[in-house]
């Protein structure tokens, strides 16, 4: 099995907001990957929390990756809901965790073994699963806020509100909107975990498909593909020709091939 991964600040002088882990249980033929981004806070810096960002994907992260591989009778998006809830109960009573801004991240989760590899996708980071038999890579997303956009609706004030979007924050109730399934786990060679950031080469510059993506990423890795992002943003440095939210993002990728 091969696994890589890397993960970069969008600015040196900023925390990365992002987290990736991968877990290989020593029991058994299995394990799972979890990545998250952490949703950046408004200028004015509030959240109702005293916690950073990182601070929160951190403890978030680590919770689900422990749960997914301690509570394999529990669904993934089950055990995304018991990290949400030991994440708010670590600082419900110093945090306002009604704030819309409560800190807050996107999730992508996998956990696989010798039959099955289930998926959860929440919010705008995506999973590639590339089939064993050659087919084409297949992209799970989590399209909400695509389809708002294309909408030209404001996409901010509708946060985990119906009819609009949702992400992991303080409520594990969010965990039935998030986009999940599964495969037989023989019909999938390799799969990747990207953040919105390592994605954009095809999510906001246009410059590469889904395919291209994982062809790169199996060729050179992750690094490979976070240095081709970075290529395209400092091509554009202030969003001129390409208007984004962000001139630079956090760019988080993971490969696991079996």
């Amino acid at each position: 099995m091969r696994i890589e991964t890397a993960s970069e600040p969008g600015r040196p002088d900023v925390p990365n907001e992002d987290f990736v882990g991968v877990a290989l249980p020593a029991a058994g033929a299995g394990g799972c990957l979890v990545v998250l981004d952490g949703v950046t806070p408004p200028p004015d810096g509030r959240t109702g929390c005293v916690h950073s960002v990182p601070w929160f994907t951190a403890r978030l992260g680590g919770a689900l990756l422990e749960s997914a591989v301690a509570r394999r009778d529990l669904a993934l998006g089950e055990c995304l809901g018991v990290a949400i809830a030991r994440t708010a109960d670590a600082h419900r009573t110093v945090c306002d965790l009604s704030h819309p801004m409560t800190p807050q991240a996107t999730v992508v989760a996998a956990r696989w073994d010798a039959d099955a590899l289930d998926h959860l996708v929440l919010s705008d980071s995506v999973l590639l699963l590339d089939p064993a038999d050659g087919g084409g890579v297949r992209a799970v997303l989590d399209d909400r806020i695509d389809r708002l956009r294309a909408q030209g609706v404001r996409v901010a004030p509708l946060r985990n509100r119906e009819g609009g979007f949702f992400t992991a924050a303080a409520d594990p109730a969010v965990t039935a909107r998030a986009v999940t399934g599964s495969t037989p786990r023989g019909s999938v060679r390799a799969l990747a975990a990207l953040t919105d950031g390592a994605a954009r080469a095809v999510e906001v510059f246009g410059a590469d498909d889904w395919a291209g993506t994982f062809g790169l990423l199996r060729k050179a890795g992750p690094e490979a593909l976070i240095a081709r992002v970075r290529a395209l943003e400092d091509a554009d440095p202030q969003g001129a020709a390409v208007p984004r939210g962000k001139p630079y993002d956090d760019a988080t990728a993971l490969l696991v091939e079996f």
